[in-house]
């Protein structure tokens, strides 16, 4: 499927006898969760109303009734294709913050397919947007559905500060670099603040680094040329292969090399790249030792009992009770580049801590997409394709995420 710059197709929720539409009806999966109650006070906060579906109908109404909200609730397995077919109809939004999506998101994503209904979730994990893309954009499009994974921190600020990037940059750009990084405020200017190894754990939850340790071992994927002198294409990567390096206001910041939509997105709406590196930057000074020891252990990674003994361990990491730090913010850093590698410019975008984002994106997404006069592309898509860079831009800033000027931050 290709998709040009512009190309947008409106897709219309069922009407009432007499061409009346109304309103989508969404349905938040995983509500109880730490992301789900961020995603459900931004949607109250909206005046939106969200049927609840999870396991336990009783934490469900106690959680409304903490947000003093009469909700309808469902339950449901996330693993049980029968019960949202029960749940889902053509007219819904499905918002999942119930992860690893690697192992318990293709149920509720493929019941939205086959539905019709439109789909948006919280993954982390690239691996699974790919499987999404492969196994389910054919039948999404067909069935009037549009889903997008990883519509939170992950990856919504790299597809977008890429796609301003690239924007910018014209027809010249021939590759992006995106890094992903978390600052502190109340630390001095948190434009400018140095990420340490202990920000990786206090700023982040017990299921984040579950989810980051079970990604080491899993297969991944870039986007660049197979060979030398071939077509650029997605091609099997594993997570950790090359640290790239970000300067941006005198400060220097490494990245890991991770999988993420932004692979999957950005060549369909900029079909001159030739490739595309995302990089995860939580480990200040221990990007690239880190990096080394994940290269040394990659074979070990091939055995299914190691991968399985990792996800045990991973279980069990400490600090699963403990909370985020509440002064946590984002920055994420995306790079155009010429043939020559030469950069051509350079678009920086703040916001708030993953959580809050993730959170007040998917709140935004979902009530978008709900809308009687939602203009989305259906099929399997990155953010940009599915809302166009205009609407998604706009719905960022109303998420707090914000593009800062490299001269202004020197200056501050």
């Amino acid at each position: 499927m290709t998709h040009g710059r512009s190309m947008v197709v409106m897709t219309m929720p069922s009407g009432k006898a007499g061409g009346a539409v109304e309103k989508r009806r969404i349905v938040l999966l995983g509500a109880t969760g730490y992301t789900g109650q961020r995603v459900l006070r931004e949607l109250l906060a909206r005046g939106e109303k969200p049927t609840l579906a999870g396991r336990s109908r009783t934490r469900m109404l106690a959680l409304a009734d903490t947000f003093e909200a009469e909700l309808p609730v469902f339950e449901v397995d996330a693993t049980s294709a029968s019960d949202f077919a029960h749940l889902l109809e053509p007219s819904d939004v499905l918002l999942s913050t119930v992860g690893p999506f690697t192992h318990v998101g293709m149920v509720p994503i493929t019941a939205a397919a086959q539905a019709g209904a439109h789909y948006f979730d919280s993954a982390g994990e690239g691996p699974f947007a790919r499987r999404v893309r492969d196994e389910l954009d054919s039948l999404a499009a067909a069935r009037g559905a549009t889903l997008v994974p990883s519509f939170g921190y992950d990856y919504v600020p790299g597809n977008l500060a890429g796609a301003l990037a690239l924007d910018t940059a014209g027809e010249r750009a021939r590759h992006v670099e995106i890094g992903y990084f978390i600052t502190r405020s109340g630390h001095g200017d948190e434009l400018l603040y140095r990420t340490t190894l202990r920000d990786s754990y206090t700023l982040t939850t017990a299921g984040t680094r579950q989810t980051l340790v079970a990604a080491a071992a899993e297969d991944g994927f870039a986007y660049r040329p197979a060979r030398r002198g071939q077509p650029s294409r997605l091609i099997d990567e594993r997570a950790a292969k090359r640290v790239r390096t970000f300067r941006y206001a005198g400060v220097k910041r490494s990245a890991m090399t991770v999988p993420g939509t932004e692979h999957l997105g950005l060549p369909a709406i900029f079909p001159q790249l030739e490739s595309v590196e995302v990089g995860l930057g939580w480990l200040g000074r221990w990007t690239r030792p880190i990096q080394i020891a994940a290269t040394l252990q990659a074979p070990l990674l091939r055995s299914a009992k190691v991968r399985a003994a990792l996800a045990r361990w991973s279980e069990r990491l400490p600090g699963s009770r403990r909370e985020p730090d509440l002064d946590g913010r984002s920055l994420v850093i995306a790079v155009a580049r010429d043939g020559q590698g030469r950069p051509l410019a350079t678009t920086t975008l703040t916001g708030p801590d993953p959580y809050e984002m993730t959170g007040s994106l998917l709140a935004w997404g979902a009530a978008q997409a709900a809308a009687p006069d939602a203009v989305l592309e259906p099929g399997a898509h990155g953010p940009v394709a599915a809302f166009g860079l205009d609407t998604l831009r706009l719905g960022a800033a109303e998420a707090g995420v914000h593009e800062v000027d490299e001269v202004s931050a020197r200056r501050r």
